[in-house]
């Protein structure tokens, strides 16, 4: 099973989010909180494998709370819920810690999709959201895909190939199967590609990933 807790402050949105995540006979809800500084100290006593923030949240908004969580409890793994207009609230997000960023507006699907991906070790970043993330970046489509694939010249065919997978959202174990790799190798694979493109988490590479089009590619 996989451990979830809801931060919101409006009832009726986790309500929402709670009945879409339970569809799903692998996904628990073992908490729920109204706000940020709540959803820590749930954490806490609850230890989930994952925590679904919304980022407007009284008394610790969930930015704060996000990299609070990272803090004293690193295994508990964070999926920012977002809405259009709080562009620049995700990259501070991303830099705080968060595995995954999902529209409340998107498809319930792409939420169980995240929880999954994320609780596996994963990164996950709904298409808008990401398209969001790239745009901050400025510059036009043509430039910043230019950048990405000068960026990505010195990766290998398979780490194009890991990386590709990584944009779109997979864990280490499901890229394995997909390319009947060794989980372990796949993981080593991971570490080189981040170490190599000097980022520091599996988000960041997703993002490079969505602005090089790989992802597009590995979810077709």
């Amino acid at each position: 099973m996989i451990r979830v807790l809801l931060a919101d402050d409006e009832a009726m949105i986790r309500a929402g989010v709670r009945a879409i995540v339970r569809s799903d006979p692998e996904i628990e809800v073992v908490a729920e909180a109204a706000d940020g500084r709540e959803a820590v100290e749930l954490v806490l006593s609850h230890r989930p494998d994952v925590a679904l923030l919304d980022i407007r949240m009284p008394r610790m908004d969930g930015l704060a709370a996000t990299a609070e969580i990272r803090r004293v409890a690193p295994d508990t793994r964070v999926v920012i819920l977002t809405t259009f207009g709080e562009d620049s609230y995700i990259s501070q997000a991303l830099g705080d810690g968060a595995s995954g960023f999902l529209l409340k507006a998107g498809d319930p699907r792409e939420l169980v999709s995240g929880v999954h991906a994320v609780a596996e070790g994963g990164a996950y970043l709904s298409p808008q959201v990401a398209r969001q993330v790239i745009a901050q970046f400025g510059g036009g489509r043509a430039a910043r895909e230019a950048a990405a694939a000068e960026r990505l010249a010195g990766l290998t065919e398979r780490e194009r190939d890991v990386l590709a997978l990584v944009g779109a959202g997979l864990s280490n174990a499901d890229i394995a199967e997909r390319l009947f790799l060794v989980e372990g190798t796949v993981k080593s694979y991971v570490s080189a590609i981040l170490n190599r493109l000097g980022m520091k988490n599996r988000v960041q590479a997703a993002i490079l990933a969505h602005e090089a089009g790989l992802a597009g590619e590995a979810a077709s």
